[in-house]
């Protein structure tokens, strides 16, 4: 049925949406199918395959009107969603509908809509006399640690493509944010010794060890609660730590033998990521001495699983004066979720984030973005490209 006063980019929107892209899948299809259409207009997308079977970054630059293809501005999305398992939807998150005016549907707000209406927007940048160029930066396997974002950043700079500023088009709505705290993700596997629970002394138990480690990282999290660094910017205006999975031990009788815990600490911008780390890493190691100390065969594995760096972009920064001027709303706060902005960043590209739809409805089911939303997003690119052409000479006379 067709939509009244419908985004130009629905039909996109719907065709990636459609594709499953769920983070354990391959994102070729949407891949593939953006690679064609930029082929079509005459581009030369550059596919950059991750060591990851199925799974790959995507460059697409429209050049200047001189041919030049470094510098200008790159807008930026992830083409993997998170899995719809066990959550009560009431429509298939793979065939998009619209009700109310939302378009409902896996990745509709997180991330799909903003990579649509930048590939709906391609043939007006290859139409328009740019004075810098416009890149497309698709990546993969953002909802499992950034791990394609970590890649693209390598990879634009192996294409020699130099962007000055850089737009994360994740869900904002519409607000121009310029700060999020890092994303450090660990699993710590706690070795003991198995034994009958009658005879404890033979064993080493790897779950009371393990428990000794949550104390400690609670102790960090804590100090920080009540003795900061704080930024009233953010909601939770601290750098927060949580233990958020512990497995350990196979029956009531037995001293348990392996026990794995996982934790993650948000940091504001102040806060040393890697330092922090050392120092839960350099306990983590005391506590195995204590472990050996009962029987050698003890032992701890520390395996950093992501770090992402955090978002911390200039309130005076050109970027985001220029986020401002194409529409984006302004915003003084920063936000609590992750995202492959500060990759950009610590690439030296200044970065901002500012997409269609409202974290809120991400990750959950029934997600859908506002069509006005993309309707919003698609006058923001376009003022994008306008700001970006070469004046007209009719203008000047």
């Amino acid at each position: 049925m067709p939509v009244a006063n419908a985004p130009r980019s629905l039909d996109w929107v719907i065709r990636l949406v459609s594709a499953d892209t769920t983070s354990r899948n391959s994102n070729l299809p949407v891949i593939d199918a953006i690679a064609e259409e930029a082929r079509r207009l005459g581009l030369k997308p550059r596919i950059c395959p991750s060591t990851q079977a199925g799974k790959a970054n995507l460059l697409i630059t429209v050049p200047s009107a001189d041919g030049s293809t470094s510098g200008g501005v790159v807008l930026s999305g992830h083409s993997d969603v998170v899995p719809t398992d066990n959550q009560d939807w009431h429509s298939d998150p793979f065939r998009p509908e619209i009700r109310d005016g939302r378009l409902y549907g896996r990745g509709t707000c997180d991330m799909k809509g903003f990579i649509a209406v930048a590939v709906a927007a391609l043939p007006e940048m290859v139409a328009a006399e740019l004075r810098e160029p416009i890149h497309l930066a698709i990546s993969y396997d953002e909802e499992v640690g950034c791990l394609g974002g970590e890649q693209i950043v390598k990879d634009i700079a192996d294409a020699g493509l130099s962007p000055r500023a850089c737009i994360v088009g994740e869900p904002t709505s519409m607000q121009v944010i310029r700060g999020h705290k890092s994303i450090n993700l660990t699993r710590v596997t706690f070795r003991g010794r198995a034994a009958h629970s009658s005879l404890t002394p033979e064993g080493v138990n790897s779950i009371e060890y393990a428990a000794r480690f949550i104390c400690f990282l609670r102790g960090i999290a804590d100090d920080w609660r009540d003795n900061g660094p704080f930024d009233e910017a953010y909601p939770v205006t601290h750098s927060t730590l949580s233990t958020n999975i512990v497995h350990g031990g196979i029956a009531g009788n037995t001293v348990p033998e392996r026990c794995s815990v996982e934790f993650e600490f948000r940091g504001l911008g102040e806060l040393d990521a890697q330092a922090t780390m050392d120092r839960i890493e350099a306990y983590a190691r005391e506590v195995e001495q204590q472990m050996r100390a009962e029987h050698p065969s003890a032992g701890v594995d520390f395996d950093v699983i992501a770090m992402v760096p955090g978002l911390e972009t200039p309130a005076d920064a050109e970027t985001r004066s220029l986020g401002e001027a194409l529409g984006g709303v302004r915003s003084e706060g920063k936000v609590t979720y992750g995202t492959e902005a500060g990759q950009f960043s610590g690439a030296g590209i200044e970065t901002i984030v500012c997409g269609p739809g409202d974290i809120a409805q991400a990750h959950k089911a029934d997600e859908f973005v506002e069509l006005d939303q993309l309707i919003a997003c698609e006058a923001f690119v376009a003022r994008l490209i306008s700001h970006l052409s070469l004046p007209n000479d009719e203008d000047d006379q």
